[in-house]
């Protein structure tokens, strides 16, 4: 194998209680130093269940506003579902190496679909302690079943079974950041493609760091997407900027986590903010999460809505192709 998964490297270093050196954060980015330990604010929890329809709109939009990020509890997915799909995710990642590599990730193909590892590094050449599993889920005619694990033989059912409760979701989301900017329902759906855009499921698998004041998981970024919505473990490990500094994403029983990402940023023309944030590592626990990302189709033309733009209010954001947008993020090119 020409290089070693996260995993892998995780089990030789822990015998030797060290990281390689690629694994080592510079100084200024290393999360022992930088974490704020002083008493911080909360993260935004909202009760989608609360029948004052415009209170939570108003929270959503306020925490999309402040935060660009917030927890949604009694969010229609069923806690037995939940358990589920943690439990199969979790399963793949503990089968033989070589099971999980008829799954690997060819980006040499053009798809980021399947098995892999954090491939790109930061801007300094570090790389993330983490290993992923990567698939689109929606819509039914984009899915390729071959990205899927076959083992677990529920892997595919309750994936689906989880996307059928995303799409409902998804809207509501949709809806409450439209009606927070003053327009119509469907404004940021439609602009973003309506029912073509694409719904890609990852798995996030941090194994135990022997060195977790040195490494992250995912170093900081903000995601390209419109929104992403995390399903996190009991282990944390997300930390979000805020008033320049970074605070730790405190675990809520069965909440999920809904993060703004740059696509609603432009569209909102900077009214919402997409969320800087990374994730650290632990010592004793492996950590997983599954974020959803909700994608524009590939040649959608994304910029800021013309009913935001004003004399006073000009458009801070370039007009273009999604595709071109993602060219330029992976890239590190600026937009």
């Amino acid at each position: 194998m020409e290089l070693l998964r996260v995993q892998a490297v995780a089990e030789l270093s822990a015998t030797q209680n060290d990281i390689p050196e690629e694994f080592i954060m510079s100084k200024p980015n290393r999360p022992s130093s930088t974490t704020f330990t002083g008493p911080t604010p909360d993260l935004p929890v909202i009760d989608l269940a609360n029948p004052d329809r415009e209170s939570v709109t108003s929270a959503i939009a306020e925490a999309s506003r402040e935060w660009g990020i917030f927890q949604v509890v009694n969010h229609g997915v069923p806690e037995e579902l939940i358990k589920k799909l943690q439990l199969v995710g979790n399963d793949f990642f503990q089968l033989p190496i070589e099971e999980k590599e008829a799954y690997a990730a060819n980006p040499s193909s053009g798809s980021l679909e399947g098995y892999g590892t954090q491939f790109d590094k930061d801007l300094e050449g570090k790389k993330s302690w983490v290993d992923f599993l990567f698939h689109i889920v929606w819509p039914q005619s984009r899915i390729n079943y071959k990205a899927w694990p076959q083992n677990p033989a529920s892997y595919r059912k309750v994936n689906e079974e989880y996307t059928k409760c995303m799409l409902p979701l998804v809207d509501e989301m949709f809806g409450n950041l439209s009606i927070g900017l003053g327009l119509e329902k469907g404004a940021l759906k439609e602009a973003a493609g309506g029912d073509e855009m694409k719904y890609m499921m990852k798995i996030n698998y941090y194994p135990p760091c022997p060195r977790p004041d040195l490494a992250l998981g995912i170093t900081p970024h903000t995601d390209m997407s419109t929104l992403t919505i995390i399903l996190p473990d009991q282990v944390p490990g997300l930390q979000v900027s805020k008033d320049e500094h970074w605070i730790d994403v405190k675990y809520v029983p069965n909440a999920l986590i809904v993060h703004i990402g740059d696509q609603i940023e432009i569209m909102s023309n900077g009214v919402y903010k997409s969320v800087l944030h990374r994730t650290t590592v632990n010592k004793e626990k492996a950590r997983l999460s599954w974020p959803l990302f909700v994608e524009p189709p590939e040649e959608k033309e994304i910029g800021p809505l013309p009913q935001l733009i004003t004399g006073e209010k000009p458009a801070k954001y370039k007009c273009k192709k999604f595709k071109d947008y993602q060219y330029c993020k992976i890239n590190k090119l600026p937009q």
